[in-house]
């Protein structure tokens, strides 16, 4: 990961100073580094790491960080991670055209590994999450939102590139169908028990570990997985008070939407779901011969699940 970083920092270099300085400044804003410690994972496990896996690693890293500046811009967002956003700081323009530069140098790089299976997996997994945003946005405030609609917006939208960057440990391997699209899978189920416990901690979590104020999801009027078991499973008058604060993203709803979902047993049944998806993903990994790779991807699955931030 070390290594990962030099290779970021690298190749983040414009002679344009404020590309420089919002590149830097949501790059190295305390992200887990998760989706590039998937690559070298899946490409160790398969026996190649190395480094076209790191500047695959970086790529992952700098499409992961361009969607992260252009969903603050949409969300208008002013806090993530404990930090000020980038729009926050240097102004929606300025995050948007950021994002652009990432994506653009996303794709130099992959270019250069001169793979065209690469370029087909990643460029995919681009398009999809940029369909994925489109979806959120037509979900927002819509207080019908099921649980099928939800999981589609998230598969989409952050598990496409877990998946994308455990099917490349596979890909630069060489690896046979069966076991790249298990990789794939591993990785789409990991992704998508990551965002529910996400979704979870938005009702859940202690904003000094999660970054995030309680109740950002409510206030952009989107219908996650607690609200809409909470929704479904309570009362008349707990299902009238969830739908309007979806329909509003009115926080002066929230203490009654947070204790609703609270007692509800929304949270646990959100959890459970998320366990589900990461029992899931280690299953996808018996096609991988036992190493200290598949042992920290195992390990990942669990952290995905019990984490508090």
């Amino acid at each position: 990961m070390r290594q990962v970083d030099e290779v970021i920092r690298a190749s983040l270099h414009s002679e344009v100073v404020l590309v420089r300085q919002v590149s830097e400044y949501i790059i190295h804003s305390g992200g887990k580094r998760l989706r590039p410690a998937l690559l070298l994972l899946t490409a160790g496990a398969c026996g190649v790491p190395g480094p076209q896996a790191r500047i695959l690693a970086a790529v992952v890293e700098f499409i992961h960080t361009a969607t992260l500046l252009h969903d603050d811009v949409v969300d208008e967002s002013s806090l993530r991670r404990g930090r000020e956003t980038a729009n926050e700081l240097f102004g929606n323009a300025a995050s948007v055209l950021v994002g652009d530069f990432l994506y653009s140098r996303a794709f130099q790089m992959m270019v250069s590994v001169g793979r065209m299976r690469v370029m087909e997996v990643l460029s995919e997994a681009t398009n999809i999450i940029a369909e994925g945003e489109v979806l959120q946005l037509m979900n927002c405030n819509d207080a019908d939102v099921d649980e099928a609609r939800y999981l589609q917006v998230i598969r989409y939208k952050t598990a496409k590139l877990f998946e994308a960057a455990s099917r490349l440990g596979g890909v630069l391997a060489d690896a046979d169908a069966m076991l790249e699209d298990g990789l794939a899978r591993y990785g789409m189920h990991l992704g998508t028990a990551f965002q529910i416990i996400d979704d979870v901690l938005d009702y859940s979590g202690n904003e000094a570990d999660t970054g995030k104020h309680l109740g950002d999801d409510l206030a952009e009027g989107k219908p996650t997985l607690p609200l809409i078991y909470a929704r479904d499973r309570g009362t008349p008058e707990i299902a009238a008070a969830i739908r309007t604060a979806i329909e509003t993203g009115g926080l002066e709803e929230f203490d009654a939407v947070l204790k609703a979902v609270h007692e509800s047993g929304a949270l646990e049944a959100a959890r459970e779901a998320a366990r589900a998806e990461a029992g899931l993903a280690r299953d996808a990994l018996s096609g991988l011969p036992d190493s200290q790779y598949k042992n920290a991807l195992i390990e990942l699955a669990d952290f995905a699940v019990a984490r508090s931030h």
